[in-house]
């Protein structure tokens, strides 16, 4: 089968997708696009106008976890557990760390600084929930390398970036969090999930978004 994935360059979703696919050592083709432009190709073939998609031959996948459930079923090694209900608790915290990606880029879009802070609180109370998957032992250890992780990865990135830019985002992972983010982070498979400017055009992307957090950093 050819695999080509559609993405944008900063998109952790697609990122999911690109560390699973380097877990399991599988060949693709990786195709980026502009999603303020996209090609009409894309909307044709994108019912949600989002990426990833995932090109297997002449048919095409759509939703990030509908991607990694393809790829756990059809490639080795298997990410996510073979339990059923472990494999359900798995996908249901990884949802949840859907969310909490997108309330971190919320909080890098915050035009104001009242707006930075009232999202930042949401986003740390959130962050302590990820305590219940670290105390319920759903995590594989440093062994073996999970789907979770696989979904997480990219949030911890973006976590190691934005704290290298403000103190108070250096600080927000929940104790326990931060060996499991370390362990994700210097997976071979995640360092090489994006591009080698990504620290930089992740800031410049949301500079232009007029981002109170990235326009703090000149003052």
């Amino acid at each position: 089968m050819r695999l080509q994935l559609v993405s944008f360059t900063l998109c952790p979703f697609v990122q999911r997708a690109v560390i699973a696919l380097r877990e399991k050592q599988v060949d693709f083709d990786l195709e980026y696009i502009d999603l303020d432009a996209p090609p009409s190709w894309f909307t044709q073939l994108s019912p949600l106008g989002k990426v990833p998609l995932l090109r297997v031959d002449d048919q095409v996948l759509f939703e990030s976890s509908v991607i990694l459930d393809y790829l756990d079923d059809v490639y080795v090694p298997k990410l996510h557990p073979r339990d059923p209900l472990q494999r359900a608790r798995h996908k249901a915290w990884i949802e949840y760390g859907s969310g909490l990606l997108m309330d971190q880029a919320a909080i890098c879009l915050a035009r104001d600084e009242e707006g930075f802070h009232a999202k930042l609180e949401v986003f740390r109370s959130k962050l302590e929930r990820l305590r219940e998957p670290l105390e319920a032992g759903l995590l594989r250890g440093d062994r073996e390398f999970s789907m979770l992780d696989v979904a997480y990865a990219p949030l911890f990135m973006r976590m190691q970036i934005l704290g290298g830019l403000q103190q108070v985002m250096a600080a927000l992972h929940p104790a326990g969090v931060d060996a499991w983010a370390h362990r994700c982070l210097k997976r071979p498979s995640v360092a090489a999930s994006v591009v080698e400017d990504f620290a930089v055009r992740y800031i410049e992307h949301f500079t232009e978004k007029q981002s109170w957090l990235m326009g703090s950093l000149k003052d």
